[in-house]
């Protein structure tokens, strides 16, 4: 059979049919020690220098297992799965490994995931389940409604992580194109499969809607726990905050080529950086990262439960929010907004959308109106980029 390649605008195309049917049918899987390393992943250095993180056999084994259980992603062999996440980001290849163990259908975007792209793919291959960031689907829903004969309905599920998701943008997926937006949370540390937010379904409407605003509880073979300053174990109780703590099978123990002195791994447990509290159907509630936390006058302020109430204003499309250098109080937050096509809001109107909903000393005095939030190249809000434009005098604030 001829298999000579296409070449065309410095492209070699070869057929795909073409290339399988010259391929052997059988494969010798060799054999393996099934905690030898398969993978591994970089840390994204969203608030600290990147690290490597292994995967053994085992540990991607019993998380592909864990994504296509009852209280995990539900794949199945009849979803077909949209893999959004780029695959150099917090082994987002668990997705794609589920579907394998599964048996569903994959589907590729390559390296085109803007909105466009994206709702063109969704519209005409109707896949059922698909995940990614939360800034990729506020993306999504802007095109969307400004081009309302796509079809997004096939999506059953959308595994939403890698920062807090917006209640109000789960909201309108859900009650005007029939999308179930799912909160997870994870890390590159945690294969990245922890929490999945499925509350029960015996819980009124209300209550349901507060704790999918949650992180969710740990699949099964995750434990969680919250620690206070003192390394103290917490109540989970809904009330006691502290840094969050996670082990498991599939939770890695160490950095490659790097010791640890207790400051990210401790007794088996690693020191995840996320400050939260857990209830008492362990329900993991997020309210910073130890390193975005806010420290003013000796409180802590959370940069995350200010960022997600601005995004819920409807002239906002997006909302950042970082700690900045004060005279008196140490720190204070500084509000950087991107304001939605057509609205001009003022910092005095959207300080004022904040009254009631936190304490009064939490409100910002400073703002900032940009064009785009600096993000990573895994769609996260760059904070780190965001304090050095401020520490250069790049962001124009306005105090009020």
């Amino acid at each position: 059979m001829d298999l000579t390649p296409l070449h065309r605008d410095g492209l070699t195309v070869v057929g795909y049919e073409e290339f399988i049917s010259a391929q052997p049918e059988t494969f010798d899987w060799p054999d393996l020690d099934e905690q030898s390393a398969a993978a591994m992943c970089y840390t994204s250095g969203t608030t600290g220098t990147p690290k490597g993180v292994a995967y053994s056999h085992r540990s991607t084994y019993l998380h592909s297992m864990a994504a296509c259980a009852a209280d995990g992603l539900r794949v199945g062999c009849d979803d077909r799965i949209l893999a959004i996440v780029p695959m150099f980001h917090a082994n987002a290849w668990g997705l794609v490994y589920a579907a394998l163990m599964a048996g569903a259908d994959l589907l590729m975007p390559d390296r085109f995931l803007q909105a466009e792209p994206l709702v063109r793919l969704i519209d005409a291959q109707k896949p059922t389940v698909a995940g990614a960031v939360p800034t990729i689907w506020n993306d999504v829903l802007n095109f969307v409604e400004a081009n309302p004969s796509y079809d997004i309905s096939s999506l059953g599920l959308v595994a939403c992580g890698g920062s807090a998701v917006p209640v109000h943008l789960m909201e309108i997926f859900e009650e005007k194109y029939g999308v179930q937006v799912v909160q997870a949370w994870g890390m590159t540390e945690t294969s990245p499969l922890a929490t999945v937010a499925r509350p029960p379904a015996s819980l009124d409407t209300q209550e349901r809607w507060r704790l999918r605003a949650t992180q969710g509880r740990p699949v099964p073979g995750v434990e969680l726990r919250i620690v206070g300053d003192a390394g103290n174990e917490l109540p989970h109780d809904g009330e006691a905050v502290g840094e969050l703590q996670v082990r498991g099978p599939w939770i890695t123990g160490s950095y490659i080529g790097e010791e640890d002195d207790g400051e990210k791994f401790q007794d088996g447990w690693l020191r995840t950086g996320d400050v939260g509290r857990i209830d008492e159907r362990s329900f993991v509630t997020l309210t910073d990262r130890t390193k975005d936390v806010i420290k003013s006058g000796g409180e802590w302020i959370s940069s995350v439960e200010l960022e997600l109430l601005l995004a819920g204003h409807p002239d906002v499309l997006e909302a950042s929010v970082i700690g900045v250098p004060d005279e008196k109080w140490q720190e204070r937050p500084l509000a950087v907004i991107v304001v939605r096509d057509g609205r001009e809001p003022t910092p005095a109107h959207l300080r004022d959308f904040l009254v009631g909903k936190v304490a009064k000393w939490w409100l910002p005095e400073r703002w900032c109106f940009v064009s785009e939030v600096p993000k990573t190249s895994v769609g996260k809000f760059d904070k780190k980029r965001l304090r050095s434009l401020h520490a250069e005098g790049e962001l124009a604030v306005v105090e009020i």
